[in-house]
C-alpha cells in the first residue's frame, strides 16, 4: 500500500515537474478528466489573497466538450401534419439548449475527497525523508478548485512547501450576520495557539467604471480602483483611517463615450485605419463627418488662402467666433484644442473628416501640389513639421518643388505623416504645457527614425497615455505631482511595454486625498488578516467579504440582491471568503 501511494506521488510530482519546467507550457490534463493549469494566482480573485502574483499550479476538473457530427443532416420539405413539425421543433429546441448550457460552463470543482488525494501526493512529494521522491527544486503551490461537498463549504484546498493545508470557504451573508473580529481570532486559535496575533485591514474601492441606474448595470471598460490597507482593526467594516496606505489600481480603455478624449480617440481611428490599408492593402472607410466632399473642401479652402492674406491672429479670431459654443468639449480643450494649426493640420483635418477613398486623398493632394507648384498659395507651416508635404511646401518658398507621382499608395503615405505630425503636436501641448513631462522624455513617442506603422504604434500609445491622465484629472482631480509621477510612470512602461488596455496602472496616494470619494460609499473589497508567527512559520487566518463571488466554480443561492451603488440607503448583501491555513511538520 505504502509503495503504491509513492509511485502515485512520484508520478503527480513529475507531471508537476515537467509542467513548471518547460517553457510555454501552461496546461495539461492528468489521469483524463483532471485539467492542470499554471497561471500567476492573482488571475483568481481569492486566491490573490493568499498567493499574490506567484506563480501556483490549479487543479479543476475537465469540461465537457461537444461534439458535432460531420454530416448535418439536410432540410427537406414535406407535407408532413403539422404536430410532427411541432414535435422536431421542440427536439431541435432542446438539442440547442443543451449545446448552449455545455458552451457557457465555466471552470469545474473536484470533489473534496479527490482534492484531499492529489494534495496529499503534493505533500508526500515535497517529503525530504521520502529518498524514492525527488523532492528539488520545490514546486509551486497547488490549488485544487472544490465543490463544497464537505460542511465547511470548502471551495478551493491547496497546499505549499512551507505552510500546507491551506482551505477556503465561501458563504453569503447580510450585513447582520457577519463574522466578527473575535470570532476570526477565535477560529484562527483553534489551528494555531499563539498568544501574539496581528490584525491587519484592506478594503477596495470603486472610485470610477461600472455604475448601476435603477437597478441596471452599466459597464465601462474603464476603471479606478483604490486599495488600502492597515494596522489595528476593530470593527468588521470598519472605513480604512486616513493612516492607511492607499494605492490608486488606473485600467482606461481608449474611446470611452464617457472620456473627454472620445473625439481625440476617433482621430486616432482614422490615423490607423490608414495605417492597416497600407499594410493590409484593404480599408475600411468610416462616414464622413462632412456633408461637403473632400475635393470641394480642399478647393475652398485653397480659394479662401488666395482670396485673403490675413494673419494668424485673424483666422484664430475668425474660428473662435464662428465656432458654436454648445458643440465644444470644455474639460481639455485648453490643451488639446490648439488655435496654431498651420496649413497642414488644417488640411488634415479637412480631409480626415470628409475622405472616403483613395481617390478623394489622390485628388485633393494633386490640387493642393498644382496650388504650390503654380505659386498660388504660400502656406504657412510649423518650423518643425517633418510630412512629406511640408517640405513641399518648404521648396515652394524657393520655387523649386520636386516632383511628386501622386499614384498607388504615395497620396495615402503623405496623407498619414500629415495626421501624424499634427497629433504629435496635439500630444506634446497637453504633456508639455502642463508640465508633465519634457521633449526628452518624449523622444521615443515622437521618433520618426522607424516605419510609419511603428509611428502608429508609439502614438497609440502616447494616447492611451493621455486617456489615464485625463481620466485622473477630470474624474478624481488629481493634484499635479501625482499627476507627474503618473505620467512617469506611464512613459517608462510603454517604452518597453506593447500596447495593453487591460495593464492596470498602480500609484501610490494619500487617503485624504480620496476621502470625500470612499468615506460614504461601501467597498467592493473588504478584508481582516489576524496572523502569528515569523517568517516561514507565519499562518494566517482572513476574511474577506466583496458584493460578488470570489470564485467561479460553484453556485451561490442568496436572497439578498446586490445594492452596493444603488442610493437607496439599504445594507448591502455581501460574499463571505474564510481562508485557514496549518503548519504540517514532516517527522
Amino acid at each position: 500500500m505504502g509503495s503504491t501511494v509513492i509511485s502515485s506521488a512520484k508520478e503527480f510530482y513529475n507531471v508537476l515537474r515537467s509542467l513548471q519546467d518547460e517553457e510555454g507550457n501552461d496546461s495539461c490534463i492528468y489521469e483524463e478528466d483532471i485539467q492542470m493549469l499554471q497561471m500567476n494566482g492573482d488571475r483568481v480573485p481569492v486566491l490573490n489573497m493568499y498567493c499574490g502574483n506567484q506563480p501556483v499550479f490549479i487543479c479543476e476538473k475537465v469540461v465537457p466538450k461537444i461534439y458535432e457530427p460531420d454530416n448535418q443532416p439536410m432540410t427537406e420539405t414535406s407535407n408532413c401534419a403539422d404536430n410532427d413539425d411541432d414535435a422536431d421543433n421542440a427536439d431541435n429546441a432542446d438539442a440547442a439548449d443543451a449545446i448552449a448550457l455545455l458552451t457557457e460552463l465555466g471552470p469545474q470543482p473536484l470533489t473534496i475527497m479527490k482534492a484531499r488525494q492529489l494534495l496529499s501526493w503534493y505533500t508526500l512529494s515535497q517529503n525530504a525523508n521520502i529518498s524514492s521522491v525527488d523532492n528539488s527544486p520545490a514546486l509551486h503551490p497547488l490549488w485544487v478548485r472544490c465543490d463544497m461537498s464537505d460542511p465547511a463549504g470548502t471551495t478551493w484546498f491547496g497546499a505549499e512547501t512551507v505552510c500546507m493545508g491551506n482551505r477556503v470557504s465561501g458563504s453569503t451573508v447580510d450585513k447582520g450576520s457577519l463574522i466578527t473580529l473575535d470570532e476570526l481570532k477565535q477560529e484562527h486559535k483553534k489551528r494555531h495557539h499563539s498568544s501574539s496575533m496581528a490584525i491587519k485591514g484592506s478594503a477596495r474601492f470603486n472610485l470610477f467604471g461600472s455604475t448601476v441606474v435603477e437597478n441596471t448595470m452599466i459597464e465601462s471598460q474603464s476603471s479606478v480602483t483604490v486599495d488600502f490597507k492597515w494596522s489595528h482593526v476593530e470593527n468588521i467594516l470598519e472605513t480604512p483611517p486616513l493612516s492607511s496606505t492607499a494605492t490608486l489600481n488606473i485600467k482606461v480603455a481608449s474611446g470611452d463615450m464617457k472620456s473627454p478624449m472620445n473625439e481625440m480617440y476617433r482621430e486616432l481611428e482614422f490615423l490607423q485605419t490608414l495605417a492597416d490599408g497600407l499594410r493590409t492593402g484593404e480599408t475600411e472607410w468610416v462616414e464622413p463627418l462632412e456633408s461637403l466632399s473632400a475635393v470641394n473642401l480642399t478647393t475652398a479652402f485653397l480659394e479662401e488662402l488666395q482670396d485673403t492674406a490675413k494673419t494668424l491672429q485673424d483666422q484664430a479670431t475668425r474660428k473662435t467666433e464662428t465656432t458654436n459654443p454648445e458643440t465644444e468639449i470644455d474639460i481639455v480643450k485648453p490643451f488639446l484644442e490648439r488655435g496654431d494649426l498651420d496649413f497642414v493640420e488644417q488640411l488634415w483635418v479637412r480631409m480626415r473628416k470628409s475622405v472616403t477613398s483613395y481617390q478623394d486623398i489622390g485628388d485633393c493632394l494633386k490640387l493642393v501640389t498644382e496650388a504650390l507648384r503654380y505659386g498660388d498659395i504660400k502656406p504657412w507651416i510649423h518650423r518643425d513639421s517633418s510630412s512629406s508635404l511640408s517640405k513641399l511646401i518648404l521648396q515652394s518658398y524657393h520655387q523649386q518643388i520636386d516632383h511628386v507621382s501622386l499614384t498607388g499608395v504615395t497620396p495615402v503615405h503623405m496623407l498619414l505623416e500629415m495626421g501624424l505630425d499634427k497629433m504629435r503636436k496635439d500630444y506634446i501641448n497637453y504633456l508639455i504645457g502642463g508640465e508633465l513631462t519634457t521633449l526628452n522624455h518624449l523622444c521615443y513617442y515622437l521618433s520618426t527614425e522607424v516605419d510609419l506603422q511603428e509611428q502608429v504604434i508609439r502614438l497609440g500609445k502616447l494616447h492611451h497615455l493621455l486617456e489615464i491622465i485625463v481620466t485622473c484629472t477630470t474624474f478624481l482631480d488629481l493634484p499635479y505631482d501625482r499627476l507627474f509621477l503618473l505620467t512617469q510612470s506611464c512613459l517608462q512602461h510603454y517604452k518597453t511595454h506593447p500596447y495593453d488596455e487591460e495593464h492596470e496602472f498602480k500609484l501610490q496616494i494619500k487617503p485624504a486625498l480620496l476621502s470625500h470619494f470612499y468615506q460614504k460609499e461601501q467597498p467592493v473589497l473588504w478584508g481582516a488578516e489576524v496572523s502569528s508567527g515569523h517568517g516561514s512559520r507565519e499562518v494566517r487566518t482572513s476574511v474577506q467579504l466583496s458584493d460578488r463571488p470570489l470564485v467561479d466554480h460553484v453556485i451561490f443561492e442568496t436572497d439578498y440582491p446586490n445594492e452596493t451603488v444603488d442610493g437607496d440607503g439599504e445594507s448591502p448583501a455581501f460574499f463571505s471568503t474564510t481562508v485557514c491555513c496549518s503548519l504540517v511538520n514532516f517527522a
